[in-house]
């Protein structure tokens, strides 16, 4: 079975189970990435990012692999190396090139970058025992950012427009070049979940009962995964 959870990173638990009891032992995950998410310039040949194993005892087999906005696993997007162990403490450099067809240069495109640990196990100490073996998929947003947009990220939460279209929906706007995540949407103490949306594009969502969308402020995840002030929303 498999759990999501969802945030800067999204997470799949793979559960191996290899027999009906509960596990003496269980292990997890010690990789972890260098940032939550990834900035591809488009004119660049290549990127580098960094993956850590932070267990002190634990070798892992890393396998790395890239996705479409849809989900689906793209063959010109190329991590490199595409499987490799990582021994206790280590460092890796992963290279990734895109070399598939021309992309749009008058906007992002989005991409998702997915790093699977999956622990090494010492096979006589398990000989006569039940194991429970966890592997951890972490996936985070790789955006491939056009040179030469006309306006910069900082600048394109000021494009966000709200505008009231039923007696419960708002409608988002989002005219940037720029993929938005939006986050913190309160309203008094009323709060609406937070939302990517696609650049030069809207979409529609529900509010609370009693939601005053003319006391909205909200943030938005910069480049580096943090946070910007709240700002009030802006009304189309």
């Amino acid at each position: 079975m498999s759990l999501f959870y969802k945030g800067n990173y999204s997470y799949k638990w793979l559960f191996v189970l290899f027999s009906f009891f509960l596990s003496s032992f269980c292990f997890a995950g010690g990789i972890t990435l260098d940032s939550t998410r990834i900035i591809y310039p488009q004119e660049n040949k290549q990127i580098t990012t960094n993956i850590r194993n932070t267990s002190d005892i634990s070798a892992f087999l890393v396998q790395t692999w890239i996705e479409d906005a849809q989900g689906n696993k793209v063959s010109d997007f190329i991590s490199t190396p595409p499987l490799f162990t990582s021994a206790p403490k280590n460092e890796n450099t992963i290279r990734l090139v895109y070399a598939g067809n021309n992309l749009p240069i008058d906007r992002e495109s989005l991409f998702y970058f997915n790093v699977k640990a999956i622990p090494s196990i010492d096979r006589n100490e398990l000989s006569d025992k039940n194991a429970l073996i966890l592997s951890a998929v972490t996936r985070i947003k790789l955006f491939v950012r056009p040179k030469g947009l006309k306006i910069t990220p900082r600048e394109a939460i000021k494009l966000i427009q709200f505008e009231k279209i039923g007696e419960r929906e708002i409608k988002v706007f989002n005219d940037s070049p720029y993929y938005m995540t939006l986050t913190d949407l309160y309203s008094d103490e009323k709060e609406l979940p937070s939302m990517m949306i696609a650049p030069f594009s809207d979409v529609e969502i529900n509010t609370p009962i009693g939601f005053d969308l003319k006391r909205l402020k909200f943030s938005s995840i910069n480049d580096f995964g943090g946070i910007t002030p709240l700002m009030p929303a802006t009304l189309k």
